[in-house]
């Protein structure tokens, strides 16, 4: 449970942290996977392009903003895992 009503307290962002970190680390780790149509130059912009994702994505301080985030990354995974690459999240 958030302590926060509406911005994230420190305790948010630290039970979001490992969460976050595991995220990241499994879509960089499906962007390398054969089942995907991308040449080594794509995939390093594909994985550049993740990065300034979750750069930008770090100075969230709204909890159903890091909540959507999170959605968000979970469904593009899914989306990697299946041979798929996500171009627009609505």
């Amino acid at each position: 449970m958030a302590k926060g009503l509406i911005w994230a307290t420190a305790e948010d962002l630290l039970r979001n942290r490992g969460r976050v970190f595991s995220l990241y680390r499994q879509i960089l780790r499906s962007i390398n996977s054969p089942n995907l149509p991308l040449t080594s130059a794509a995939r390093l912009s594909k994985k550049a392009e993740v990065c300034a994702i979750f750069l930008l994505a770090s100075e969230e301080t709204s909890l159903h903003n890091i909540e959507d985030l999170i959605d968000t990354l979970e469904y593009c995974l899914s989306l990697l895992r299946k041979g798929e690459i996500p171009k627009y999240i609505q």
